[in-house]
């Protein structure tokens, strides 16, 4: 059976769909940035359909990202970094609960409105089910997260410290970036569907550019590219 072609019923092309949304999500630019970039290449598109796309495609897009990954990150399950940051919606403290693995990857993105040992056990498990079991969680010194490994069993696979968690802190400031230039959510559900997407994309161009030769980042970049145009297709 053919697989269904996502954007059979859009006039614009699926080249154009995916430039707009790669640079909303991946970037941190607005919907008006987005326009402005798109029309200096000659194409005249609007806020209202730079939005509509993101909702629509944001989410495909990510999804294929996940799966092809998913599949080839058994080294994953060597350490995970958990950490939580804090997001305002409509004036009210969330929290978005990020685990993030050894190499960076950003493996899960889960908000909830505490911080407690409930919303940290949910979110573990809910990472485990995905991605199997870790030999080392590192976390910071929150009593939630000696609660939780403790409950499913993993606490002498627990480590804690100063510095150890500063790649799950240092994974928050892409993020807070593209907050800012969203200025901010207004609801848990849109943060919640925009923090998935926003990881996938993020996984897929991070080259760790700071610990490979030009070259070699070069050929991921263009490796990561190749594989985005690719996406959605027929």
């Amino acid at each position: 059976m053919a697989k269904r072609d996502p954007f059979k019923y859009f006039k614009t092309s699926r080249e154009i769909i995916r430039l707009a949304v790669m640079l909303y999500v991946r970037f941190p630019l607005s919907l008006r940035n987005v326009e402005d970039l798109l029309h200096e290449r000659g194409i005249d598109v609007s806020p209202e359909a730079v939005r509509y796309w993101w909702h629509r495609f944001g989410p495909l897009f990510a999804a294929e990202i996940k799966k092809r990954r998913v599949a080839g990150m058994k080294s994953s399950r060597w350490r995970w970094h958990l950490d939580e940051m804090f997001v305002k919606i409509n004036g009210e403290r969330h929290y978005l609960w990020r685990a993030v693995d050894h190499e960076g990857e950003v493996l899960e993105s889960f908000v909830t409105k505490t911080r407690d040992t409930k919303a940290a056990l949910k979110f573990l498990r809910k990472t485990m089910r995905k991605y199997g079991q870790p030999e080392i969680i590192v976390t910071d010194k929150l009593r939630s997260y000696g609660a939780a490994p403790k409950e499913i069993g993993a606490i002498d696979r627990q480590e804690t410290g100063r510095w150890l968690n500063n790649r799950a802190e240092n994974s928050h400031l892409p993020f807070r970036r593209r907050e800012r230039a969203m200025l901010r959510f207004r609801q848990m559900r849109s943060l919640q569907e925009f923090a998935a997407v926003h990881a996938s994309i993020f996984n897929l161009f991070n080259s760790e550019r700071s610990l490979s030769s030009r070259h070699i980042f070069k050929r991921n970049r263009a490796v990561a590219l190749a594989e985005w145009r690719g996406l959605g297709a027929a």
